[in-house]
């Protein structure tokens, strides 16, 4: 008896090495997904917004204060008639406000809100834009669950470009209207038990 069996005059382990070599072939000829990130500096360090959600860039002018926000609200902008909310990226993350300079811009990001289907522009402050970047979905590490400097449900990944590292940030959990809110009735709530007392 032969030791291979025979499929249509070919041996199986045969076919097995043709199906394998096609596989990879297909993998190869296959696309591989990459997605754009808008790079920017904030505090010395890189990050990334996916390219989706961005609106425009804007340089930093025209803030208005709003008494009773949460200190990451930077105020608000008259943005071709809606009033945009602004956000300093790097107050939220627990450090020192952004100093404005030259270079300081204002990203209007598209966020969803609590009303399923719903979105709405807020701006984030920050040093300076950079590039956009491509980043294949294969260069893309899960978020780290212990030694990052801001919250982990901040962080959607860690992207590797040209051997160093770049912090792609979760836009909905970073500029969360609920959050945002919360924050904005605890100071609003603070500063009537500061009058009162």
């Amino acid at each position: 008896m032969n030791a291979l069996a025979k499929t249509e005059g070919k041996p199986q382990a045969l076919m097995g090495a043709h199906a394998t070599a096609a596989a990879a072939a297909a993998a190869a000829a296959a696309p591989v997904e990459q997605k754009q990130y808008l790079t920017f500096m904030l505090g010395g360090e890189m990050f990334s917004i996916g390219i989706l959600c961005i609106r425009e860039i804007i340089w930093y002018a025209n803030l208005t204060e709003v008494p009773m926000m949460p200190a990451c609200i930077r105020g608000v902008i008259n943005l071709r008639g809606a009033v945009v909310p602004v956000m300093d990226l790097s107050s939220r993350f627990g450090k020192p406000a952004t100093p404005v300079t030259k270079s300081t811009c204002i990203i209007i990001v598209e966020v969803e809100t609590q009303n399923a289907g719903e979105h709405q522009n807020m701006g984030v402050v920050v040093d300076s834009v950079q590039a956009v970047l491509e980043i294949a979905a294969s260069d893309i590490e899960p978020a780290p669950s212990f030694g990052a400097k801001i919250r982990a449900d901040f962080i959607e990944g860690i992207g590797k470009v040209a051997g160093k590292f770049v912090i792609l940030l979760n836009v909905n959990n970073v500029l969360s209207m609920q959050e945002i809110g919360e924050m904005g009735q605890a100071a609003a709530t603070a500063t009537d038990v500061a009058v009162v007392g």
